[in-house]
């Protein structure tokens, strides 16, 4: 009765305020990435970690931290009227340790210029730049536009088209994202990022096999990320090693609760399966707590009093 009482108190459209804060407290620069539309937008923080970002619609979101001394971190985060208060803002404290940084490639990818980086035309660093002060204004079409135009003039700029092939994943056009994201790894085979993005896409259009040994190799070099676990115990499950799946997605779900590749819905199926209904349960709750928006949280309060019984 609460959630439909707070969906009922905001206007459609509504935008909200997130004002946030850092652990450990120190300067960061902080990125928000859409997960389920195009969308970037940066800042930085202050020296006590607080930052803050405006107008933000209502999705999950990405929020990535880069500290020069430590590395990147990620983590999910939900701006929804269930998170907002009164006047539209969404307070958060994020804490991270220090195995949720990584530092090598970030800093590669952040300090380095390789000769490949060095070969990119200054037209097409700026069409980059511009893009993502397009996806700021959510107007994906002139993100697209000007990313193109830089892979024109500098197609081994790998970053733009990882940038491409995002977009193109989250507009549900697959084959083209599959191609974006091979190109953008053929151009650096070191990023994670196409990488993990094109064992994404092909768990998506469900060529598992195919997929496995870029899921595989993602959690490989990234262990403690959520989606890299998320991803390939996807995979598993397309396989069918529903033992391999479940350690896997637990493993996402202990990284990043709030992920939103959303582990725990096909824990729970999982679990189901093999006769451990509270167990089952118990990770739609968790999964609720994190998502208490959820369009079907209804029903799915009626699946775990189900599975209680």
């Amino acid at each position: 009765m609460c959630v439909l009482l707070v969906h009922t108190a905001w206007a459609a459209g509504t935008v909200f305020d997130l004002a946030g804060r850092i652990h450990p407290e120190e300067r960061a620069s902080v990125t928000l990435f859409g997960d389920t539309s195009p969308f970037t937008a940066s800042t930085l923080s202050e020296s006590d970690g607080r930052f803050r970002f405006q107008k933000l619609r209502t999705g999950t979101y990405t929020i990535s931290v880069f500290m020069p001394d430590r590395g990147e971190a990620r983590r999910t985060i939900e701006i929804s009227p269930s998170a907002a208060d009164s006047h539209g803002r969404v307070s958060l404290d994020i804490s991270f340790k220090e195995s949720d940084f990584v530092l090598a490639d970030a800093v590669r990818r952040r300090h380095s210029v390789s000769a490949v980086q060095l070969a990119i035309p200054s037209k097409a660093q700026r069409d980059y730049q511009e893009a993502h002060k397009a996806l700021a204004h959510h107007d994906a079409d002139a993100a697209t536009r000007r990313l193109i135009e830089a892979v024109a003039l500098a197609p081994q700029f790998a970053e733009a088209w990882n940038e491409l092939g995002t977009m193109a994943y989250q507009t549900q056009q697959y084959a083209r994202a599959e191609e974006r994201f091979r190109e953008a790894l053929k151009q650096d085979p070191q990023a994670f990022e196409p990488l993990v993005n094109l064992g994404g896409v092909l768990v998506t259009v469900h060529r598992a096999e195919e997929a496995w040994q870029y899921n595989a190799m993602a959690v490989a070099m990234r262990p403690n990320d959520a989606l890299a676990h998320a991803q390939l115990g996807m995979n598993y499950f397309q396989l069918g090693d529903l033992d391999l799946s479940a350690k896997n997605l637990e493993r996402a779900r202990a990284i990043d609760p709030a992920h939103f590749s959303h582990p725990q819905l096909l824990l729970a199926e999982i679990y189901a399966r093999r006769g451990e209904r509270v167990t089952a349960a118990d990770v739609l709750e968790e999964f609720l707590r994190y998502h208490p928006d959820w369009p079907q949280a209804a029903r799915m309060r009626e699946n775990i009093a189900g599975l209680r019984k």
